[in-house]
């Protein structure tokens, strides 16, 4: 359902002979001249509707004989309209807007690879905090010296960079020795202590 583009489905649907010719591929698959003769429309204006249901991915359309028989794709009829809408958002405009301000942070806080100064806000100290993450790599083991190294690198206080690589569940620690466990900051690994 990924592959389909909502905003294209419901405008392809928004037509009420588009929506008739979907009924009636609901009780059967048809071609063209069928449809035409059943919903009373010419067979190029049933062809023109068909190419447009085609492209969103509605319909599929096998050879027989002489004709393109048009079968309904039941895969994008299948979920419930308010997931396609839940994926449409997620898989867009917020990630776009997610990219962007993270970016802008990044840009504000951030000059020739080093934090200048860290942000009061929590949100916007946890992209910087992620930023520095990613010079450390997944899975491996560090002692506290080659963190305080690797850190100090990008931002003067390692000590409360680490503390919030643990606090966040980014890195395990145990007898000083520290391993990256994830590279984001998850929902469920924020305490509430900050």
């Amino acid at each position: 359902m990924k592959d389909v583009d909502t905003l294209s489905l419901f405008k392809a649907l928004a037509d009420a002979s588009r929506l008739q010719i979907i009924k009636s591929l609901t009780k059967e698959d048809m071609y063209v001249e069928q449809l035409a003769e059943r919903l009373g429309l010419s067979s190029a204006t049933i062809s023109s509707h068909m190419k447009k249901l085609e492209d969103v991915g509605a319909v599929t359309k096998r050879r027989e004989q002489y004709y393109n028989t048009y079968a309904l794709n039941t895969d994008i009829f299948t979920p419930r309209i308010i997931d396609l809408i839940q994926n449409e958002r997620e898989d867009t405009g917020s990630n776009v807007r997610e990219a962007a301000y993270r970016q802008k942070i990044l840009t504000t806080f951030m000059k020739n690879g080093k934090i200048t100064r860290m942000p009061t806000q929590l949100k916007k100290k946890l992209i910087l905090v992620e930023e520095i993450s990613k010079a450390f790599t997944l899975g491996r083991s560090y002692t506290e010296k080659e963190m305080n190294l690797i850190i100090a690198d990008v931002f003067d206080d390692f000590c409360m960079v680490r503390r919030f690589f643990v606090d966040y569940g980014m890195f395990t620690r145990e007898n000083g020795v520290y391993i990256k466990q994830h590279d984001k900051i998850s929902a469920m690994n924020t305490p509430a202590a900050y």
